[in-house]
């Protein structure tokens, strides 16, 4: 037996990055607001459709400021 202390193929919260973002909540709220909204409209699949993708631009946009780009 090795008396080594076995490397794990996940790492330990230490290990992360330092700054996150949640950036996903944006994206879960542009589609509850985009059903709503389109709902009010008569439209409910094309709500979602525009929240989600609002969403996921304010997501991606987090993302890109937490990269200190």
């Amino acid at each position: 037996m090795n008396s080594e202390t076995p490397k794990h193929a996940s790492r330990s919260s230490n290990g992360g990055p330092e700054n996150r973002s949640g950036g996903g909540v944006f994206i879960a709220i542009g589609a509850m607001v985009g059903v709503f909204a389109g709902g009010y409209m008569g439209q409910p699949s094309a709500g979602l459709l525009v929240g989600l993708a609002v969403g996921v631009l304010a997501a991606l946009a987090i993302w890109w400021r937490g990269r200190g780009v």
